[in-house]
């Protein structure tokens, strides 16, 4: 089994890109929109990418994206 721990700082990372970089969207279109990112950056829907690399690729997004609220 997988170590559940490393989920804490992967969703508290994406919590802060959330509230920082896309306060103004749902949680679906945050997710929906960097999967359509990614499928158009990486050629891939991210299913099998490892959570120390998504958050690589939503740093990538946001900077894309070139919001900021905080």
């Amino acid at each position: 089994m997988r170590n559940p721990n490393r989920l804490d700082y992967f969703y508290e990372t994406l919590k802060n890109y959330h509230k920082c970089y896309f306060a103004d969207w749902r949680f679906g279109q945050l997710i929906n929109n960097f999967f359509s990112w990614h499928l158009n950056k990486y050629g891939t829907d991210g299913f099998y990418v490892e959570e120390n690399e998504m958050l690589k690729r939503f740093n990538e997004f946001k900077d894309d994206m070139g919001i900021k609220y905080c």
